[in-house]
């Protein structure tokens, strides 16, 4: 991909150009992600950052287009030098790309050079979601998370591969299950960073607005606390983006209000990055927030990637029965650190269980080494 000096210029222009509104009338993020941190982002996108650079590293990637089910889907395909190496096909989900997954293709590919054993390589195969990044934008209903996992189980085998495991977390993880529960014979295990295992009892609390149940552990009761906060505070792009991902014009037409967008997905994540527009050394860096942002606004993919919110027909967080090997890595800041006794009664076959001491949502992004590590050690009884 190679975005045109105009496509740079008019970005660039549109920055500069950005109508501001006041400032919050509270001192946190309450209403939202705070003026100053996006005025230190737009002054930064307008006159520091430079697209290219992640270009050139997404352009040194093997990159393929293949048509499934009528639509173009763009992967990166990157084969460890190992010759046992175990294939691995990992999805992103929203407001990410497959920007979040470019810090672990190296350990993964060639763990021996990055701290871990030659016997722990992959294959790494990481599609765009439809309507995401480099894929092609469906022109027709249908493609949910259900229809997204036959996809990619069709992707596996057009690449030849007749033993495989898969990753997500947000709406890889959707998929991911999805392709569990679809059962091809050559998937023979998964890996998620944010797990599906909500129990029956929480879930109906928390939809009614009620406390929690008596009798839950210190975890339990933690999680509890996270899915109240984000269904009460933290849902509501969500709900706009599954209800009129349409009427989002406004983030199509300007960067700044696509940034603003983006960041607001979740508490932790967003303070995390107003930290690094604060000067603050952390897992993420001002480029690598904008390189994320700046592929939703030069591949148009705003309103294109909400319409899987308003595809989507699954319980996001309820235990879907998946059959087969599960691991699962717990990042404390992600949106809810789910219980090991949640996690096993989820997952009857789960194969590892980890609680990591930092990171969030945008964990292969944030924490590579460690995500990386968990995934290498996920998989080692399968291989």
């Amino acid at each position: 991909m190679h975005a045109s000096e105009a496509q740079l210029i008019d970005l660039n222009r549109r920055i500069k150009a950005t109508r501001w509104p006041e400032r919050e009338t509270v001192t946190d993020a309450s209403q939202g992600v705070q003026l100053a941190t996006m005025q230190k982002l737009a002054r930064y996108w307008a006159t520091d950052y430079d697209w290219r650079k992640v270009e050139a590293r997404l352009n040194a990637l093997p990159q393929f287009v293949t048509e499934i089910d009528g639509v173009d889907i763009h992967f990166v395909h990157v084969r460890s030098k190992d010759a046992n190496a175990l294939p691995l096909i990992v999805t992103h989900g929203w407001p990410g790309s497959i920007i979040e997954q470019l810090k672990i293709i190296g350990p993964l590919t060639d763990p021996a050079a990055h701290g871990g054993p030659a016997s722990d390589a992959f294959d790494i195969v990481i599609p765009s979601l439809p309507g995401y990044g480099f894929s092609g934008k469906p022109t027709a209903t249908g493609w949910d998370p259900v229809r997204i996992a036959r996809a990619w189980v069709i992707l596996m085998k057009r690449l030849g591969y007749t033993r495989y495991v898969a990753q997500g977390g947000d709406w890889g993880n959707a998929v991911t299950e999805q392709m569990a529960l679809l059962a091809p014979p050559e998937l023979i295990g998964i890996h998620t960073n944010m797990p599906a295992t909500v129990p029956d009892d929480i879930a109906q609390a928390l939809k009614l607005g009620e406390p929690a149940p008596a009798g839950l552990s210190a975890d339990e009761k933690h999680a509890f606390d996270q899915l109240d906060y984000f269904y009460k505070h933290g849902l509501g792009y969500a709900l706009e983006m599954a209800n009129r991902p349409q009427t989002l014009y406004g983030i199509e037409d300007s960067p700044v209000g696509l940034a603003a967008w983006m960041l607001d997905h979740d508490a932790a994540s967003q303070a995390l990055i107003a930290r690094v527009f604060d000067g603050q050394s952390e897992g993420l860096t001002r480029d690598d927030v904008l390189d994320n942002v700046t592929l939703y606004w030069l591949t148009n993919a705003a309103i294109s990637s909400s319409r899987l919110y308003w595809e989507n027909k699954l319980n996001f967080f309820a235990p879907k029965h998946v059959a087969i090997p599960v691991a699962v890595s717990v990042f404390p800041d992600e949106i809810y650190a789910a219980p090991q006794i949640w996690t096993a009664k989820a997952y009857p076959k789960l194969i590892h269980y980890n609680r990591l001491p930092k990171g969030g949502h945008f964990a292969a992004w944030e924490r590579p080494q460690a995500f990386s590590e968990e995934v290498r050690v996920s998989f080692r009884s399968l291989r």
